[in-house]
């Protein structure tokens, strides 16, 4: 396959194909929005037209407003091979007045079980706010409102998977989970409240472009305009790591990392690095 530098334009007719729910997904504003809703019967869902190759992904979301308990919105990126890649943003729902739950993932060849969880600092459902990926060869970093709340590195070296040869498509969903999303399954969804609503706009997508001709990488050699490209090297200066930090120490709610009852044999190998 080879791949081709592309940014998109921010149209929602022009990036992205509704993938289910009927007439459930709407685009509008001339395609600079796009809500999502979910009833009794069905969810809703769309996935960007192009496969990418490493990139930067941004979309703002609004998230369910009030009572959205057993909901799931997501904005993630997968393969769809068998034993697929996968790098997750996931925002489960609660009862009014409790905080949503941010729900991070990366899956490599099939395997996933690293996940961390987060709060925010703001009301997710009365604005929108900035969901980022970036995915490079050395590192996922995922932000918020450009702030980093978790970096996942490269650790190949010692044996740990990393997505680096399947391209993936962008995804984005709401739908219901009340059997485990809202305290584990103890709050159900209330239904008298439906039809849930979760609005995106803004989507971003600045990265490789995987095209069906003769196979290539994503990388470039010096010289090659691609270099120019932030998103290839992005890492963590010191006010960014003091960011992820403050984010971290005041509102992670779950790391794998720390959870020795879940890995009795030991944590996994990645778990003895550093975080950046």
């Amino acid at each position: 396959m080879t791949f081709l530098m592309v940014a998109s334009a921010g149209n929602f007719y022009q990036d992205v194909d509704i993938n289910w729910g009927d007439q459930r997904a709407k685009i509008l504003n001339a395609g600079q929005d796009l809500t999502l809703s979910l009833d009794k019967f069905s969810g809703s869902g769309f996935q960007s037209k192009n496969e990418f190759l490493f990139g930067r992904f941004d979309m703002q979301l609004k998230l369910v407003p009030g009572n959205s308990a057993g909901t799931v919105t997501t904005f993630y990126l997968s393969s769809q091979e068998t034993q697929h890649d996968e790098i997750d943003f996931e925002f489960l729902g609660n009862v009014s007045g409790q905080p949503y739950t941010v729900h991070t993932n990366v899956y490599s060849q099939g395997n996933g079980n690293k996940e961390q969880q987060f709060r925010l600092w703001f009301d997710p459902s009365t604005s929108f706010h900035t969901y980022s990926v970036v995915w490079n060869t050395k590192r996922i970093i995922f932000l918020v409102d450009n702030i980093p709340i978790r970096v996942f590195t490269n650790n190949e070296a010692i044996g740990v998977p990393y997505p680096k040869s399947q391209p993936m498509r962008v995804y984005c969903s709401l739908w219901n989970a009340d059997e485990w999303a809202t305290q584990g399954g103890r709050i159900k969804t209330d239904w008298t409240k439906a039809p849930f609503i979760a609005s995106y706009r803004n989507f971003n997508a600045n990265g490789c472009v995987s095209g069906a001709s003769s196979q290539s990488s994503c990388a470039t050699k010096t010289g090659d305009p691609l270099n120019n490209e932030s998103w290839q090297t992005q890492t963590l200066n010191a006010s960014d790591r003091n960011r992820l930090r403050w984010v971290q120490q005041k509102y992670m709610i779950y790391n794998y990392c720390t959870d020795v009852q879940r890995f009795p044999q030991g944590l996994p190998p990645e778990c003895k690095r550093s975080r950046f």
